[in-house]
């Protein structure tokens, strides 16, 4: 009777000293701060890494100048947000950007994203060209980690520069659980854009980007707040995949206009074009003139794409303006004639025929 009572005296005191000791862990637990999430900046140049030869210059400045290192330790509450490391891709403008440097940094992209030990990436990058490399990466990346895009309108010298808040903001976004399976987002402005809507409107002013469907979201004090998700196809589902990526087939785009010649797209043809993308007016329209010249580089295997100068909050609608079906020609729905390019490209990388294209036009 004693042994028994001096055994169950024994176990009480074990089952309270963890009790105590689980309440302890749970209580350090509480208190221990979360871990910050891992984001790498991949910088490009543009510029958000520019310089101007004074604080007035906010318009005419030197892109590319300023390194990745630089930018982010120039911004300390960055380490408030995310623990952020950054590696310098390019150091160009991005009118410079070509397919090359495409296929390269979104190889790194999609190496970056496959890593355990990486939550999210951000892509410092130059305005003129953002919409087109958020949109490759948007459809190619195949991951559901945020990848943002981010640029600024004025150099980090210029008052009122806007870099830093984009650049913090984009960070926020990348790090953010919330942001997971919306393909590559960029942020400007405090807005959050999906890549896919996304243009550059304005050529001066902050809130130079646009999306004709609107936003998907805003930033506000470090938080970001959510209003749509994108339904067009991306990253994960998508049937393009950079890591199978060697080349890409030249894409060119003609301006349409009033006066009209068949020259540009005879010479784009001739100097190797497997598609050309018809920015043309109001739907799509391609001018009496230059009809014969589209007819016939179609028969010799040429793609052709009608796109329109401008399109947000409209779309180029098949078999109106042109008998496309008859032409065997694309349509590029909402896309804008820039960002036909790179879904056009894409397409004829994996072989696909008209009808493969403009179904794909249609999902992305």
């Amino acid at each position: 009777m004693i042994a028994s009572r001096l055994l169950l005296t024994q176990l009480g005191r074990v089952l309270a000293g963890a009790a105590l000791l689980c309440a302890a862990t749970f209580a350090a637990a509480q208190s221990a701060p979360a871990a910050k999430p891992q984001v790498v900046v991949l910088a490009t140049g543009g510029t958000i890494a520019g310089a101007g030869a004074t604080a007035a210059n906010s318009a005419s400045y030197q892109a590319a100048k300023v390194p990745v290192d630089k930018l982010i330790s120039g911004l300390p509450e960055l380490a408030n947000v995310a623990s952020v490391r950054g590696e310098q891709v390019f150091q160009i403008a991005s009118e410079s950007f070509t397919n090359e440097h495409l296929l390269t940094l979104g190889k790194r992209v999609a190496a970056l994203a496959a890593q355990a030990d990486v939550n999210g990436i951000v892509v410092t990058h130059g305005t003129d060209t953002l919409e087109e490399t958020a949109y490759f990466l948007h459809l190619t990346v195949r991951t559901d980690k945020p990848v943002v895009v981010v640029g600024s309108m004025r150099p980090g010298t210029a008052l009122s520069a806007d870099g830093a808040l984009n650049l913090l903001n984009a960070v926020t976004v990348a790090g953010e659980a919330s942001s997971r399976g919306k393909g590559v987002l960029v942020v400007m402005n405090d807005e959050i854009h999906t890549g896919r809507d996304v243009t550059k409107s304005i050529n001066i002013r902050t809130e130079a980007f646009k999306s004709p469907w609107g936003p998907l979201g805003m930033v506000v004090e470090g938080k970001a707040y959510w209003f749509r998700a994108p339904v067009k196809r991306h990253t994960l589902n998508s049937e393009f995949d950079i890591t199978k990526l060697g080349a890409l087939p030249r894409v060119d785009i003609a301006y349409g206009s009033g006066n009209a010649t068949d020259t540009a797209y005879k010479a784009f043809a001739a100097a190797g074009a497997k598609a050309i993308v018809h920015a043309g007016t109001g739907n799509g329209s391609v001018a009496n003139a230059v009809v014969p010249a589209l007819r016939e580089l179609r028969a010799q295997g040429v793609q052709i794409v009608r796109s329109a100068r401008v399109v947000g909050g409209g779309f180029v609608i098949r078999n109106a303006e042109q008998p496309d079906d008859q032409y065997d020609w694309v349509v590029a729905h909402d896309l804008n004639p820039q960002k036909a390019r790179i879904l056009t490209m894409l397409s004829l990388a994996q072989g696909a025929d008209s009808k493969t294209l403009q179904r794909q036009f249609l999902e992305y």
